[in-house]
């Protein structure tokens, strides 16, 4: 396999059509298709479908993509880092951030980062774990601040701990079974929730199973977003699970409550996730620095909405 094939695979991914991604690399269409066809006859495989409204991969190309935008990503980061040492733009860094860390600390570790760096084009995603791990492992991610899951595999992942906490199950002021005492009795409510697909054992464990408590699946509404998953909280009286700090976040304080049950829950641990595989970037380091800095300076803070925040923490920086 040659560095250009590759490229050619992550363009038409990202591109949607030859055409398109031809014109993104500052290639003929000829070449960029002669670049696949190489490829295609040199693994003895198809890797794409043409079709008149583009081009789709097979799921011999799927596979393949995964490994190509690792590699591109990272010798795309390597170019960063070079460019950097000769004075020139830093590039991109994509960084995806779990919702407590992106609704506290979050706007003043931005604001400082791009006063160290504000040639770097930074693109942050919502780091919910079920969206965020995917593109972490196909390299659209430079690294998720996120929570650490049981089953994310190690051979893959490192995580470096930033602070643990603990998980609460949440409604909205005024719910129904807001008295409840035992997880026991909220088994016939709706809940929505969030998990990686790899983690939803672990998930059920933890939340039900380990309590003795047997849900209908279909009392789960998975959300992928934390706007979808606030809404159904607020407006279709669902229940939901979620890190305790998250609750003395502005968007939610004024309307949510904890249910204050008889059964506990693990500790969740936090960190900054990245791949095994990868080399972190000034860049990077910059950003990872920046939220260090912010979360002592928030753990020393005499303000009461700092307290109130960093007591429902236990750092680890």
């Amino acid at each position: 396999m040659k560095l250009h094939q590759l490229q050619a695979l992550v363009a038409i991914a990202e591109s949607g059509s030859i055409r398109a991604a031809a014109r993104r690399l500052g290639l003929s269409q000829a070449a960029l298709t002669k670049a696949v066809r190489e490829l295609e006859a040199e693994q003895h495989l198809p890797l794409l479908v043409r079709h008149a409204s583009g081009v789709s991969f097979t799921e011999y190309g799927s596979a393949l993509l995964g490994h190509a935008r690792l590699v591109v990503g990272q010798l795309q980061r390597a170019d960063a880092e070079l460019a950097r040492l000769r004075g020139q733009a830093e590039g991109r860094l994509s960084i995806g951030v779990t919702p407590f860390i992106e609704l506290t600390f979050l706007p003043e570790v931005v604001r400082r980062f791009r006063e160290k760096m504000p040639e770097v084009r930074l693109e942050l995603f919502e780091g919910l774990t079920a969206v965020a791990l995917p593109r972490l492992r196909n390299g659209e991610l430079d690294f998720v601040v996120g929570p650490m899951i049981p089953a994310m595999p190690a051979p893959e992942f490192e995580c470096e701990d930033l602070l643990l906490f603990n998980s609460v199950v949440i409604a909205r002021q005024g719910h129904a079974l807001g008295g409840s005492r035992s997880l026991h009795e909220l088994l016939d409510a709706d809940w929505v929730v969030n998990y990686a697909p790899s983690a939803y054992d672990a998930f059920m464990r933890n939340l039900f199973w380990q309590h003795g408590a047997a849900i209908d699946e279909r009392r789960l509404v998975r959300a992928h977003s934390l706007t979808l998953l606030l809404s159904l909280i607020r407006h279709a009286d669902m229940l939901s699970y979620c890190p305790e700090p998250l609750i003395v976040a502005e968007p939610l304080r004024d309307w949510v409550q904890v249910l204050r049950l008889a059964e506990g829950f693990e500790t969740g641990r936090l960190g900054v996730i990245s791949r095994r595989d990868t080399t972190r970037s000034t860049a990077a380091q910059c950003f990872v620095d920046c939220l260090l800095q912010e979360i002592r300076r928030r753990s020393r803070s005499a303000r009461a909405e700092d307290r109130q925040l960093c007591d429902l923490l236990q750092l680890l920086v």
